[in-house]
């Protein structure tokens, strides 16, 4: 039986493009309202809930465990999809579940 939980944040970026990978230093730390039983393994969609800026906000998820996760948003440009970072103040929907 899956377990699922739900919730939102306010994030923006200030931050340049991360170019390091592993580096969680400008993400945001989401913790889960309910931790999830050990030995399960967590996903987590999270979604763009409002349109604030004018550029397309693009949304990092990392370090999923059973107690929460990581989120970073950065802003995307152009047609070759390239990323400036700094991005303005949105409301980002989440879902967890177990696999």
């Amino acid at each position: 039986m899956s377990m699922i939980q739900t919730g939102k944040v306010s994030l923006d970026s200030k931050h340049p493009v991360e170019t390091q990978g592993d580096d969680l230093s400008t993400f945001t730390r989401v913790n889960f309202p309910t931790h999830f039983p050990q030995d399960t393994e967590v996903i987590v969609f999270a979604q763009v809930q409002t349109f604030h800026g004018p550029h397309t906000p693009g949304v990092r998820i990392a370090n999923v465990t059973r107690t929460g996760f990581h989120i970073r948003m950065n802003e995307l440009l152009g047609t070759n999809i390239t990323s400036d970072g700094p991005h303005v103040l949105e409301e980002i929907g989440w879902l967890a579940t177990t696999v």
